[in-house]
């Protein structure tokens, strides 16, 4: 049977879920039968989710109360807390696991923040290390410097120290998704200060290694790890899909620029997510305001993306969606909806709406394991 975790907005964030729900489908007809089963963990806003490697606990971002948790899974459709939220930073909204499940990533859009926490054996979350803008500011200014001021390139690591923010008023940081490598390093974006940051592990948290100043306003929002080993990262005020890559010594750099679609409008459309299929050759990305899924061929060694259609996404307010099986789930935040859309194999574009069901304003799919 396929079945999904659900994540959504409560009432604190303007929405009407209840908590982490259940999308399932009766066996062998999921397809036309996927419908919310209800909450399994009643929670505030746990609108990201993510899974364990390795044992059967979930992870949530509690974005109106700046604080991650785990939940446990018990029997076949039930998620029971695993010991007390954890504080993180303001409107937390994404949270990532390594591979090893050792350790847990906070991204904080309110503040910027970017947290690392220690996970134990059985999947429980430990006290947070310093964050990492914070100990990045301590360490280059001492405690006075002003925590809202965009954290700088650290000298002497072959990256020019460029702050794009001088001359252009204000601006806040907002980090917004993390990525773990293959390397063991982490990228993370930074929505407001149009940056990628490119971090290391230490013993104290996180050490910044690089990063990369993408053209200001862009604001990268999500990243995908490609097959090929580039990272496309999705941006959600210009509308593009900036393709980094990695040079022999480490350093990451942009290889080439893409519009999202050709048709996006730049302050009426601003992408949410950014998917790919399986084998890597497509990627889907999500427009807001159209409320319509953009799709890209993914050409040469994974450098060159090319815009190949453009389909209603049949929900209001695409905020996330997943390829499963050759079949996206796209869930609609405002229109307390998600579909359920067809995928040409051989074309990569959205073939119609197969689907549809009520859920209470929807902000993220996980497949149960």
């Amino acid at each position: 049977m396929t079945r999904f975790w659900l994540g959504g907005y409560g009432p604190g964030m303007d929405g009407s879920a209840e908590g982490i729900g259940l999308l399932a489908g009766d066996e062998g007809r999921e397809a036309s039968t996927l419908a919310y089963r209800g909450a399994v963990a009643e929670t505030p806003s746990p609108s990201w989710l993510t899974q364990h490697p390795s044992l059967d606990v979930v992870y949530a971002s509690l974005e109106g109360d700046s604080a991650v948790q785990a939940f446990s899974r018990t029997g076949e459709s039930a998620l029971t807390p695993l010991g007390p939220p954890a504080a993180v930073g303001e409107n937390v909204c994404h949270v990532a696991v390594d591979p090893r499940g050792t350790t847990l990533i906070a991204s904080c859009y309110g503040d910027g923040r970017v947290v690392r926490l220690g996970l134990d054996a059985d999947g429980l979350i430990v006290p947070a290390k310093p964050d990492a803008a914070a100990a990045l500011r301590a360490a280059l200014f001492g405690d006075d410097e002003d925590p809202g001021a965009p954290v700088p390139t650290p000298p002497g690591d072959g990256v020019a120290a460029v702050d794009p923010y001088a001359a252009g008023g204000d601006r806040a940081s907002h980090a917004h998704a993390a990525i773990f490598l293959p390397d063991g390093r982490i990228a993370t974006t930074d929505l407001g200060f149009d940056l990628v940051r490119f971090w290391r592990l230490s013993g104290s948290g996180l050490v910044l290694d690089h990063e990369i100043v993408l053209p200001l306003g862009t604001g990268p929002r999500h990243m995908v790890l490609h097959p090929s080993g580039h990272l496309h990262v999705i941006t959600e005020y210009s509308c593009e899909v900036f393709t980094l890559a990695s040079a022999p010594d480490g350093t990451w750099s942009v290889v080439s620029s893409t519009l999202s679609s050709p048709i996006a409008q730049i302050g009426i459309d601003f992408p949410a997510e950014l998917a790919r299929t399986r084998d890597g050759q497509f990627l889907y990305t999500a427009l807001r305001g159209s409320n319509t899924i953009a799709a890209l061929r993914v050409r040469g060694g994974g450098e060159t993306l090319e815009s190949v259609a453009l389909a209603d996404s049949g929900v209001d307010w695409p905020r996330h969606h997943l390829v499963h099986e050759g079949k996206m789930l796209v869930a609609g935040q405002r229109s307390d909806t998600i579909t359920l859309l067809d995928l040409d194999e051989r074309t990569g574009a959205p073939l119609g709406i197969r689907h549809e069901a009520q859920v209470p304003s929807p902000t993220h799919f996980l497949p149960v394991r």
